[in-house]
């Protein structure tokens, strides 16, 4: 796999390089220790990991490539292995097969030097529900040997504040909501600056607004350069917050890639033009690789439509019929939305409340 960003069907792969043993325990290899600060174009990358709970395979043979900066939806029904990975990736569940590096440096050998750089919501949190929701931070914050006590009371305090619970930083976590455990959570995860956010399921169990806060939180942190990686279920979270997306289905990775890119891999996309001049726009469009249909019905004369060739941009096609002289009253292109890519990729359908 290269650094560059792609998207294809990832296939299971089987590599006489990577023995994938029945013990519980990845090959042995040696790959260079990197310093995870700045280095590589990826800031996770996998070779097929894999992960076996005795008989049972729940992650097959992953190759991951999350580029640095992204903001990586990591896409998959409710048990298709997307916690399980993230699990590995941050050293809390160990790998039957494959390997994974995080911020260029190999994990879990490098946990170390990784895990300062890394900021993580996994499973949900838990906190003891005796003390504040401030106090539990303090708490966790004093765990962190690479945190400063000095700055402690007032990191505490904006990262409450960046999740909106500044009004409930003194009640007992034993009385916080569902959702607003959920932004406790996020807000342990962003006690210090980090190169890398994993967020497994962050809007589960948030209303409406709740949910829109946390992905504007996101949209932020992406904007101030970090990359943030976030496994969820809801189209709608995909679609509006990530760059690029995986999807697992079976505990395979079934495809990888730019959202963009994922909008365009589907099925064939149909064109829809709407012109009185529609001999002019059957012979442009022919010369564009457009598959055109049978002429419109006599009730719709000026409708045209077709299939678009990949590769070929629709503002190239209107461009050429506007050059030609085409009087274009309309033009559209329909291709498979996201919920169908997603369930031919996978079998199963997705939740696709916002």
């Amino acid at each position: 796999m290269t650094a560059a960003c792609w998207w294809v069907r990832c296939r299971h792969p089987v590599s006489s390089t990577q023995p994938r043993p029945d013990a519980d325990g990845p090959p042995v290899t040696n790959p260079p220790s990197v310093s995870p600060s700045g280095r590589g174009e990826l800031a996770i990358e996998t070779h097929g990991l894999t992960k076996r709970f005795r008989a049972q395979t729940a992650v097959d043979g992953v190759d991951l490539a999350v580029p640095r900066g992204a903001v990586y939806g990591f896409l998959g029904p409710n048990g298709s292995g997307k916690t399980t990975t993230i699990r590995m990736l941050l050293g809390l569940l160990r790998a039957t097969g494959g390997e994974a590096h995080v911020l260029g440096a190999p994990m879990p050998r490098a946990l170390d030097t990784v895990l300062p750089h890394v900021g993580a919501l996994v499973e949900g949190p838990a906190f003891l529900p005796y003390l504040s929701g401030a106090r539990n931070l303090h708490r966790f914050d004093a765990a962190d040997r690479h945190s400063s006590a000095r700055t402690r009371v007032a990191r505490v305090a904006a990262a409450l504040d960046r999740v909106g619970l500044t009004h409930a930083a003194n009640k007992k976590a034993h009385a916080y909501s569902l959702g607003m455990k959920q932004r406790l959570g996020l807000a342990n995860a962003l006690l210090m600056p980090r190169e890398l956010l994993v967020l497994d399921e962050p809007t589960n169990g948030l209303d409406p607004q709740g949910t829109r806060e946390v992905r504007a939180l996101v949209r932020s942190l992406a904007a101030d350069g970090t990359t943030v990686f976030v496994s969820s279920h809801l189209l709608a979270e995909v679609e509006q917050l990530c760059t690029h997306v995986g999807v697992m289905s079976g505990g395979r990775l079934v495809a990888q890639g730019t959202l963009e890119e994922f909008r365009r891999a589907g099925a064939d996309r149909r064109v829809h033009v709407r012109t009185p001049d529609v001999d002019a726009a059957h012979a442009v469009l022919a010369d564009h690789g457009v598959a055109l249909d049978a002429r419109g019905a006599a009730s719709d004369p000026e409708l045209i439509t077709g299939v678009m060739t990949d590769g070929v941009p629709p503002e190239a096609v209107v461009a050429a019929l506007v050059t030609a002289g085409v009087r274009v009253r309309g033009f559209e292109v329909v291709g498979e939305t996201l919920e169908e890519r997603f369930v031919e990729l996978t079998g199963e359908g997705f939740d696709v409340v916002a």
